[in-house]
């Protein structure tokens, strides 16, 4: 049978930068920052004075806006909208009054987004949002309007929206920010690829699919790339990969990109990424119920995050090498399928692989990512590694849906992560490596279990912790935000590629390694 094909979708908006004043600017929507007092209060209360952002003196003369906040109870508070429409024949149509809060990072991303979703279908629009606070909120603001603009469509009569077209940065000058602007566009369109890749249906997503969409990227992107199918996984004794791929017509790949910096040299240290890619989750023999597969697309969100980070590299300026390994498998039933109770090796298989004995056909996650682990440690020697999963759902217990869990071997490694989590706005929550709990993964009969039982998000990083060959190593436990319940600031409802934008933040410092042993 044929692959379908996906319809055309939408695209994030343009951003362009102006100097002049919104009111010179020919655009259907104008969005102006709605502040809080500049003592900090967060009152809700409608009382509080609120003050109006670069730009609106001459249209809160015209409109009288200040007067029509008051009217509405407006609060200020970060991605809060009053629209006022407007009326004259012009093409000006609507002014909004965009709340920023107290201007933190997180407010003016809130605001992006905010503005992307009440300026749908708008072919231009005009704000000096950033221009209220440049240095802190430009990157946010933009990478904000570009996930709040975020959809996929496979509707017969096509989108039921399309984004703003172009986003006009007003009272900004292109000479001294074009280049936060390019950083902001890569770090947003790398999130917004990883939502793609994670929402697309897995009757189209499939490992090959997955390996055609990683090769186009390293072309366009320029980065080296390599694909192994099952002949060469089971050459090279990838057991885990093959193991939890046997079973589906699709058979696994496992996808390898390499980044090297324009100014690399012999002591350019190495990362390497190691991205979860099960393209769908059917739990295998160990099925899960239908209400648990519901989401199972999105079990490739870890692979989509690498993919999606090694595109933009480069837009980042990353200084360091970084390597991507993308381990990718089906895990379905059939006459072939993975047993509760078989035993399988790992790499370099034969060769001295590592054992493990399957207890639990729905812990697969961590089969594959062992494998991609051990041929990091093997064949590529990097100075750390990451690994970036939805992986258990016992994450989603600890955690909730709002923040992301991880663990760390190196103290200051986790202190970069967690930094960028916080810049990013993709939280994260440092979880322990208890080795009390090392022995829930012991096995009579091979060198660990796969479900070693319950806390399941901390056995299951101690069962990959072997892999990484003393490496400093964090793994990330994206498993509690891979879905967005509800659309929520930038967050629109379903998979959420959850790590892109935390990843980029992290290695577009000046010297991400430094301090990591």
């Amino acid at each position: 049978m044929a692959a379908p094909t996906l319809p055309p979708q939408v695209v994030p908006p343009r951003f362009l930068l102006a100097a002049s004043g919104p009111e010179d600017l020919d655009v259907e929507v104008v969005a102006l920052p709605v502040a809080l007092p500049l003592d900090g209060s967060t009152s809700d209360d409608a009382e509080v004075g609120l003050v109006l952002g670069p730009g609106a003196v001459a249209l809160d003369e015209r409109y009288d806006l200040l007067a029509l906040l008051e009217s509405e109870r407006a609060t200020g508070k970060a991605g809060e909208i009053v629209s006022v429409p407007v009326t004259g024949g012009g093409r000006l149509k609507r002014i909004l009054l965009v709340g920023v809060g107290a201007q933190r990072g997180d407010d003016f991303r809130r605001a992006g987004a905010a503005l992307a979703r009440a300026a749908r279908d708008a072919t231009a629009v005009a704000t000096t949002i950033p221009a209220l606070a440049p240095d802190e909120a430009l990157e946010p603001f933009v990478v904000g309007a570009i996930l709040g603009s975020f959809d996929f469509t496979w509707r017969s009569t096509g989108p039921q929206w399309h984004p703003p077209a172009a986003i006009m940065l007003a009272d900004l000058s292109e000479e001294t920010y074009a280049g936060v602007v390019a950083r902001a566009e890569a770090i947003g369109r790398a999130s917004w690829r990883a939502r793609f890749l994670a929402t697309v249906p897995s009757n189209l997503k499939n490992p090959a699919w997955l390996a055609e969409q990683a090769l186009e990227v390293a072309s366009a992107a320029g980065l080296k790339a390599q694909v192994w199918d099952e002949q060469q996984l089971a050459a090279e004794g990838f057991g885990g990969i093959l193991a939890v791929g046997r079973a589906s017509a699709t058979p696994p790949r496992l996808i390898r990109l390499d980044y090297t910096p324009a100014k690399a040299g012999r002591k350019t240290p190495t990362l390497v990424l190691v991205g979860k890619g099960i393209t769908f989750d059917s739990g295998g023999l160990s099925i899960k119920t239908a209400d648990g597969m519901a989401t199972m697309k999105r079990d490739m969100t870890g692979g989509a995050v690498v993919l999606s980070t090694m595109a933009a590299l480069a837009e980042v300026g990353c200084p360091v090498r970084v390597i991507g390994l993308i381990a990718a498998a089906e895990n379905v039933i059939s006459g072939d399928a993975l047993r509760p109770g078989d035993v399988i090796r790992h790499y370099p298989g034969e060769k001295g692989g590592r054992t493990t004995e399957v207890t639990n056909t729905d812990a697969e996650g961590r089969l594959v990512m062992a494998d991609a682990l051990a041929y990091a440690v093997d064949r590529i020697k990097p100075d750390a590694l990451i690994d970036v999963a939805t992986l258990t759902g016992a994450m989603k217990v600890a955690l909730g849906q709002h923040v992301g869990g991880y663990f760390a071997t190196d103290d200051v490694l986790a202190a970069r992560l967690e930094e960028a989590a916080t810049v990013s706005g993709e939280p994260m929550w440092r979880m322990p490596l208890f080795a009390a709990y090392e022995e829930k993964n012991a096995s009579t009969v091979a060198d660990a279990d796969n479900a070693g039982g319950g806390p399941g998000a901390i056995t299951a990083a101690l069962f990959l912790k072997p892999f990484t060959g003393g490496l400093p190593w964090a793994h990330l436990d994206v498993a509690s935000v891979g879905d967005a319940p509800e659309e929520r600031y930038e967050w629109t409802k379903g998979p959420t590629g959850f790590g892109a934008r935390l990843l980029l933040t992290w290695l577009g410092q000046e010297d991400p390694l430094a301090g990591i042993s």
